[in-house]
């Protein structure tokens, strides 16, 4: 067990050293087999650890594996160490699964590039450190890997550094998240000062006397746990995406698009929710903390949905319905049904990273096409793509047959999706009435933006170029194959483990992975809820494909005649609330402003002109005069000496009197 967990780790290191590091020894396809066979063996193994500690004799135990003592200074002792829980093997399935599919389908989707090699090394990097993030057994070791994917995040972005567009992502997604992580860091430092310790075995076991404590900050007397899990919160906001930290995650798109399925489905924007599960005995014992955390998750998951509805860029729209998704598993964490949310952060890996790779298919087949405004029809030339998409869809959309055979029969989305909205209602709290129906109403939005990517992209008449229609065709098996190894979780995932993560078995299945009491008193509420309220969500969301198919399919002159009725609202959901606008008049040109004045004030007027620049070449002026005296002549030194006597005697003589 202990060697399984420790390749699941280290096997994505080993693979990315090797290709990055001997690419030109070696060569691009020895490069792409090293990778990808390395992410296939650690997705077997993590298969392997799962069923043992889901449903083994090790079921619900907690196996912590020690590397090395990494920090050892004073009191301040850190180890290395491994720690995989039912929470740790959801998330190495998660990682190692989605990430071993973008690894395969990355061979057929970069066959073009000419540095395929440096970019299998980047996808192998980026997985290594949401590894370690996910099995860190302390909070120093979380930041090293919650960093690490920032990291790998940019380098990824920017993979094609020649394009300004590329670059420009790459660094608002890494300054974002910089942001966020000052918070992060903050709320780290305040745990440790709370509780002496940087380990969550440690930290859980005072968390109870930290919630009495109370903590001076920014000259505020504050409730030390709540302040701390708010800190810790921020740095979930920027790593996932969420509202006020979000703009980056839509510019990621940017980057090739195994990148968007990798970041987007399974790893970076995944890490804020799991860091909240993880750390879920504190922020089950700050109320206020939970607060924040559900109404700003429910107020992502309605922003992110009203901009996909008006996007036209096939990534983008799925880029905003992963913001709009992430929303609803913060909102579940605030609610305390911490389970739901890892229920939804699993079907959501797969139903997305199919949607992601599918559109990628879509684009691979129109020769880079993007614009859904220059698609139609597409189903013609790329079948199977079109048929998986649909399963993505309808899983994302949550559409299944209610009540039939116990828990109902549909997509992955449809059991996870309806468990969280459940479990906001049924806390009956004014926040989680509000999470409830903003979720509701986003998930009618959800239907509705994604069925019209369905039907602009692969319906009617094709609107593009005829020169790319006569050369469009279906996307390799190695494209393929991957595409339905993630249809298979989207369309089961949700049917197989709904008792694990919220049915009759969640008890037994989770152990003490996450905050135990909370989660057993939210699901028992919400598996009571009132009829209207389970069967709501799948409504709205049937609704939202019936208008959508009439706007899209009977009447296409009705997008128009609705964009001319309501023009501001339109122009508010398109130009995205105008958060970036926004952004940019209050920080960013300030900034450049200030940074200008800094650059031609203080720098070059001061700082060169009285500083370095002008001092050295007073020095260089005085140093040529002094040089003309060292003539090399020694009656001209004595000639000097003999001037100098007599001035010193002269200057004596007349200080004398």
């Amino acid at each position: 067990m202990d060697l399984a967990i420790k390749l699941i780790v280290l096997l994505p290191l080993l693979a990315a050293a090797i290709a990055g590091l001997f690419c030109r020894v070696i060569g691009d396809r020895p490069a792409q087999i090293v990778t990808c066979a390395a992410l296939l063996i650690a997705a077997a193994l993590s298969v392997f650890v799962f069923v043992r500690i889901g449903f083994g004799p090790e079921s619900g135990k907690l196996f912590v594996v020690k590397l090395f003592t990494w920090i050892d200074s004073g009191t301040f002792n850190v180890d290395w160490a491994l720690r995989v829980d039912t929470l740790t093997a959801v998330m190495l399935i998660v990682v190692t699964v989605v990430s071993s599919m973008v690894h395969v389908y990355s061979i057929g989707y970069m066959a073009e590039d000419t540095s395929i090699a440096r970019f299998m090394a980047y996808l192998s990097l980026f997985t290594f450190f949401m590894l370690m993030l996910v099995t860190s057994d302390n909070l120093v070791q979380l930041f090293f890997g919650w960093e690490g994917v920032g990291l790998a995040s940019y380098l990824l972005i920017g993979f094609w550094y020649d394009k300004p567009s590329a670059n420009a992502a790459a660094m608002k997604a890494f300054i974002v998240n910089r942001i966020g992580d000052f918070g992060f860091a903050l709320g780290i430092f305040a745990v440790w000062m709370l509780s002496g310790s940087v380990g969550f075995e440690e930290i859980f076991g005072k968390a109870p006397q930290m919630a009495q404590m109370r903590i001076q900050f920014l000259g505020m007397d504050l409730p030390a746990l709540e302040t701390a899990c708010l800190l810790l919160f921020v740095g979930a906001m920027g790593k996932s995406a969420q509202l006020g930290l979000h703009t980056w995650l839509p510019d990621a798109m940017e980057g090739p698009t195994p990148v968007s399925a990798l970041i987007h489905a399974a790893t970076m924007v995944t890490a804020g929710v799991f860091m909240v599960c993880r750390l879920s005995p504190l922020f089950e014992l700050a109320p206020i903390a939970l607060m924040v955390v559900t109404i700003i998750g429910a107020a992502t998951a309605f922003f992110a949905a009203t901009v996909g509805l008006t996007q036209f860029d096939i990534k983008r729209v799925v880029a905003y319905s992963t913001c709009s998704q992430l929303g609803y598993m913060f909102f579940a964490c605030g609610v305390g049904a911490y389970s739901a949310a890892m229920f939804h952060l699993m079907t959501h890996a797969f139903f997305k990273a199919l949607l992601f790779l599918g559109s990628g298919s879509v684009i691979n087949c129109l020769h880079h096409e993007q614009d859904m405004r220059n698609m139609g029809g597409v189903k013609e030339k790329a079948p199977q793509t079109f048929i998986l998409m649909w399963v993505g869809t309808l899983a994302l959309s949550g559409i299944g047959v209610p009540f039939i055979f116990g828990n109902g029969v549909g997509f992955a989305g449809f059991y996870s999706k309806d468990i969280m909205l459940e479990s906001a209602y049924g806390v009956h709290t004014t926040v989680g009435v509000i999470a409830y129906w903003l979720g509701v109403v986003a998930a009618f939005m959800t239907a509705f933006y994604s069925t019209r990517l369905m039907f602009m992209t692969f319906y009617g008449k094709y609107r593009g170029d005829h020169h790319t229609w006569d050369h469009a065709h279906e996307s390799p098996s190695v494209m393929l194959i991957p595409l339905y190894v993630l249809g298979i979780g989207a369309a089961l995932s949700g049917m197989v483990a709904y008792d694990w993560f919220v049915g009759h078995d969640w008890h037994a299945f989770w152990g003490h992975a996450i905050a135990v009491k909370s989660t057993e008193e939210v699901l028992h509420h919400a598996h009571e809820v009132p009829l209207w309220v389970k069967l709501a969500p799948l409504a709205f969301a049937i609704a939202g494909i019936l208008l959508s198919y009439y706007y899209y399919i009977v009447r296409t002159d009705m997008p128009a005649r609705t964009v001319k009725a309501f023009p501001g609202l339109h122009a508010l959901f398109f130009n995205k609330w105008y958060f970036d606008e926004i952004y940019d008049a209050v920080f960013v040109k300030p900034a450049l402003a200030i940074g200008r004045v800094l650059w031609k004030k203080g720098d070059g007027a001061v700082i060169d002109g009285l500083g370095p620049d002008n001092i050295a070449a007073r020095a260089q002026d005085m140093a040529g005069v002094l040089s003309r005296f060292q003539s090399g002549y020694l009656y001209h030194y004595a000639f000097a000496m003999l001037v100098g006597v007599a001035g010193l005697v002269t200057y004596f003589m007349l200080s004398v009197r």
